[in-house]
């Protein structure tokens, strides 16, 4: 897919804001959505259908968290970026450990978020041009399909999650920097810190390990990064 023809949902209460956003999105070629509450955002995920959420925490009625909530369980495909006022650091975790994507700070410049929109895009767009499978033990990553299997049952993951894993999986026995898997997951030009990171992969244990405390597969390199235990 022409990332810069995906559907991208823009939920903002704020109409200055949403107006910002939409008309930058649609300079570049974006088709946008837009919604002034996590209530309309809701009833426009199956009729618009889009492939990404851009999607302000602070929301009048259902806030951005719940709304974040309910993508993950009804459209566990679906890339969601949320905004947050500058400071709200509990803010950032709470949506990346719901879910969320990817975050970005207000204000902001919105080339950057388009600049992070089509790189997840084209991520996740790569992914499923290649037919490769990924297995490790009870594990079993499908590539083409965009699907991950734990003892042969589908374990839902979230775009970040897949390509994570997929980074993960494909380096067994290597310890892996935190820089060097931000670049490989969010790209080079990803400005975030490390704490995205961390919480994406201790969301990606909850998914995929047995005892998360006490994980057999995604392995700390304590001062270093991550690795993917390679035997037993």
């Amino acid at each position: 897919m022409n990332e810069s023809k995906a559907k991208v949902l823009v939920v903002e209460d704020e109409e200055s804001i949403r107006r910002f956003i939409t008309l930058n999105l649609n300079a570049m070629g974006f088709e946008v959505g837009e919604a002034a509450s996590g209530e309309v955002a809701l009833g426009l995920l199956k009729s618009f259908a889009p492939q990404v959420v851009v999607l302000d925490i602070m929301l009048p009625g259902i806030s951005g968290l719940e709304v974040c909530q309910q993508i993950r369980e009804s459209m566990p495909e679906t890339i969601v970026i949320m905004l947050t006022a500058k400071g709200q650091d509990t803010d950032k975790i709470l949506g990346l450990e719901i879910g969320a994507d990817d975050y970005m700070v207000k204000p902001f410049n919105p080339l950057e978020l388009i600049a992070r929109i089509k790189a997840i895009l084209r991520r996740t767009a790569g992914l499923k041009e290649t037919k490769e499978i990924i297995c490790h033990r009870n594990l079993r990553l499908d590539l083409a399909a965009n699907k991950f299997f734990k003892n042969d049952v589908e374990t839902e993951l979230t775009p970040t999650e897949f390509s994570l894993l997929k980074v993960l999986m494909e380096n067994p026995g290597r310890a892996l920097k935190r820089d060097e898997m931000l670049d490989a997951v969010w790209g080079e030009d990803y400005f975030g810190d490390t704490k995205t990171l961390d919480v994406h992969i201790r969301r990606l244990r909850e998914k995929i390990e047995d005892n998360p405390s006490q994980p057999e597969y995604v392995k700390t390199a304590w001062g270093y990064g991550y690795r993917w235990q390679q035997e037993p």
